[in-house]
């Protein structure tokens, strides 16, 4: 990898499944990422919020008093960074923080929780609101600025040849992830499988979504469905993972094989939505005839492929709804609790091992719509969730990470076992909500549930 990233000599496959190979660590250097989204709005009128005037861009410029440098695209401030994380903008002026790589959970909830302090002083003075929820209660597509990135813009010009939804996947939804370190190929694929099987357990215990444009849409993850008819290209169970001799090369021709979005150059977004990336390192782009690709090329291409798990140099859990503060910290916690700890891991597998390509699809499929009470291979997601999340707390316990309290990281799954007990997605108690006290109007979740 080092020799194609200095010199000359044309990328060559080997290239790419070695950048994936160096993201491998020692147990000792394992860490967690967590990233969560949140959408901006108007307080009163719940309105959307423009880059400008007085909105994102304003938001960003005013976090710089707490130490976080600008990043630029052309004259535009587009993100953040402050040591090793940033907060960026997602295509509707979502608001994300992507935490630096962190120890323990109490790590976590601290950089989260100093991250949501700081973005509410600013946008108290600036009229603003965030609300973490899986998609926008009540906007239209029409309503929802475009943010001034180049990327966007070609990626918005792309999705509608290739999906129903992918628009309203840039535009008006909202996740929680976790991004976890590996230890080998054959570590990466054991927490691979483990958590692409598993990824649906999450998405029905984070459900949040039930409303679109003011109704509810019979989704309890409406975000999670719209992901099902974004690009059948890019997304999904991936079958692939599941098979004898999956490893970083099985991955990376998949990836290879994913059209590309963009060519990045002088800090410039080339369209080539669309093309492939094999054409690309044959120098065959008709846009950059005679150009081959970086290694940084490949890193930016792995960022546009949005698999329920996707791999990069870390594996990143994408089932999730945004939501309250409290379930910010319970994701990482639930992931690292499964796949940090040997045992944890072995006991998730035991769970899962015997689901056919069939039960995958089918319970991706199922969960965005009745949460907790669908089923796979013979048992509820509700009965599957307390044992996962049993697990996950045993695998906490035995890291014994302890916070100043003497207090282990299990705590943080106290509410996902709330939800696992009762059955009742959060979703569903926003629909009792809709239809008892809120009398029909979904808006009343701007104000009852913002940060």
């Amino acid at each position: 990898m080092a020799d194609a990233a200095c010199d000359d000599r044309p990328l060559v496959f080997e290239d790419l499944v070695r950048w994936f190979e160096a993201g491998a660590k020692p147990k000792a250097d394992w860490r967690v990422g967590a990233e969560h989204e949140k959408f901006v709005f108007r307080l009163g009128s719940h309105d959307t919020v423009p880059y400008e005037p007085n909105g994102i861009k304003a938001l960003l410029d005013g976090l710089t008093r707490y130490g976080w440098k600008p990043v630029y695209e052309g004259e535009n401030v587009i993100a953040l960074e402050r040591g090793l994380a940033n907060v960026s903008l997602e295509p509707g002026g979502q608001f994300e923080l992507s935490g630096a790589p962190l120890e323990t959970i109490h790590d976590i909830c601290e950089e989260t929780g100093g991250h949501l302090q700081e973005v509410k002083v600013v946008a108290d003075e600036l009229g603003l609101g965030f609300l973490g929820l899986g998609h926008a209660p009540t906007w239209t597509r029409e309503q929802v600025p475009l943010m001034p990135k180049g990327r966007y813009k070609i990626m918005r010009q792309y999705m509608p040849r290739v999906g129903g939804l992918g628009l309203d996947m840039m535009f008006r939804t909202c996740t929680v992830q976790a991004n976890l370190d590996f230890g080998s190929e054959a570590d990466m694929v054991e927490k691979f499988r483990v958590s692409l099987a598993l990824q649906p357990i999450a998405t029905a215990l984070f459900a949040y979504s039930p409303f679109v444009e003011g109704k509810p849409t019979g989704y309890v993850s409406s975000r999670a469905h719209v992901w099902t008819d974004t690009d059948a290209d890019r997304t999904g169970m991936l079958d692939f993972v599941f098979r004898d001799g999956f490893g970083f090369e099985a991955y990376a021709r998949y990836a290879l094989d994913v059209p590309m979005y963009f060519v990045k150059r002088d800090g410039k977004y080339i369209d080539v939505a669309g093309r492939s990336f094999r054409d690309f390192m044959e120098g065959k782009l008709p846009e950059l005839p005679g150009v081959r690709p970086t290694i940084k090329d490949w890193a930016d291409h792995t960022t546009t492929i949005f698999p329920e798990v996707r791999l990069k140099q870390y594996l990143e859990m994408r089932g999730a709804d945004s939501g309250p503060w409290s379930r910010l910290c319970a994701l990482p916690a639930l992931w690292m609790g499964l796949l940090y700890d040997s045992a944890a891991l072995s006991a998730a597998w035991d769970l899962c091992k015997d689901w056919d390509i069939a039960d995958h699809e089918r319970l991706r499929g199922d969960v965005t719509r009745v949460g907790l009470k669908a089923t796979v291979a013979g048992r509820t997601v509700q009965d599957v969730a307390r044992d996962v999340l049993q697990i996950a707390a045993e695998g906490l316990k035995r890291r014994n990470r302890l916070s100043g309290g003497l207090v282990d990281e299990s705590g943080y799954l106290t509410e996902l076992f709330e939800i696992a007990a009762s059955g009742v997605t959060p979703a569903e108690r926003l629909l009792e909500l809709y239809n008892g006290p809120w009398a029909g109007d979904a808006s009343k979740v701007f104000e009852a549930f913002a940060y």
